[in-house]
């Protein structure tokens, strides 16, 4: 029971990740079913360990909450972060942040090197970064995965935002069968 709910979550995971990077995104809904699937497998382990759970993601919540409030994190973030450490042990959460912050060390090294490969825009310059969605992501007469690698090799010439919610997805599945011992 515990390791389909692991698997499910980690659909769920995938999923909110590949949505970040196609439309920079995190439905509402994948992490209500996310934070869902967390809550049900800490209340199996009994009231204490759903308390203590509880605090832990409101901990991280705050944490994150200021980071959004200056720019640096988006809302969709927030979310899948929160939704994922309701399914852990309040240890698990410390462990998420730490793998996620390796998971986007990595994400942004892709990036620096897939940016050297994607030739820059005219007029492209360090500074805000550019609207996340471009105008022809919405063509819906090629293939999804097209306009996907279309839409991202556009914001890594105007140095758009990270998919950062890839990171979050990465480093809660890692977590979370790390904790389920799975």
């Amino acid at each position: 029971m515990i390791t389909i709910a692991a698997v499910a979550a980690a659909l769920l995971l995938a999923l909110a990740a590949w949505r970040d990077v196609a439309t920079r995104i995190i439905p509402d809904g994948l992490c209500a079913a996310i934070a869902l699937l967390g809550v049900a497998l800490r209340l199996g382990e009994g009231l204490p360990a759903l308390l203590a759970t509880l605090a832990a993601a409101a901990a991280l919540f705050l944490g994150l909450l200021l980071l959004a409030m200056l720019g640096l994190m988006g809302g969709g973030d927030l979310k899948l972060a929160t939704a994922i450490a309701l399914g852990l042990p309040p240890l698990g959460v410390y462990q998420l942040v730490v793998a996620t912050a390796l998971a986007g060390g990595v994400l942004a090294l892709l990036y620096v090197m897939l940016a050297r490969v994607v030739r820059p825009a005219a007029g492209a310059r360090a500074g805000p970064p550019a609207p996340a969605t471009p105008p022809t992501a919405r063509r819906r007469d090629a293939p999804l995965l097209r306009r996907v690698l279309a839409a991202e090799a556009w914001r890594l010439r105007r140095r758009g935002p990270l998919p950062y919610g890839v990171a979050i997805a990465a480093g809660g599945t890692l977590v979370l069968f790390r904790s389920l011992g799975t």
